[in-house]
């Protein structure tokens, strides 16, 4: 069993910058599969960014791409999103998610699986810009 829980989230003017965290704890061993979602109210659920620990770099979203960058603290089991020049557009909750893999998962795998091929959500930190 995993538990994520999200904080960092908050009101920012336009242009300006947020880290959001990832506090994981549980059986996070092996493979796995992590990313950052958002949903705006009225609007789908997007991903953000994503990362496997198969290899390689995080992958991100075209809309956040050159703003925002995913990191992982492995050792004290924290997930970062760092969010600059942020848009009125990317205000939403934003979540991160946890699934276990059987193999060792590209970034692109784990930002190409859907909302519900994550086995576990944190509650969500806002972030809202005006």
């Amino acid at each position: 069993h995993v538990q994520l829980a999200e904080s960092g989230g908050g009101s920012v003017q336009a242009g300006g910058s947020l880290r959001l965290s990832c506090a994981v704890s549980g059986d996070t061993a092996g493979y796995f599969c992590m990313a950052w979602h958002r949903q705006a109210p009225g609007k789908e659920r997007e991903v953000v960014a994503a990362y496997g620990n198969g290899g390689g770099t995080a992958m991100y979203a075209n809309s956040v791409l050159g703003r925002f960058t995913a990191s992982l603290d492995i050792p004290n089991n924290m997930v970062y999103l760092d969010m600059k020049e942020l848009k009125p557009d990317d205000t939403a909750m934003y979540c991160c998610g946890f699934r276990a893999e059987s193999f060792a998962p590209s970034a692109r795998w784990c930002f190409n699986s859907a909302y519900s091929d994550y086995s576990y959500w944190g509650q969500g930190t806002q972030v809202t810009v005006s």
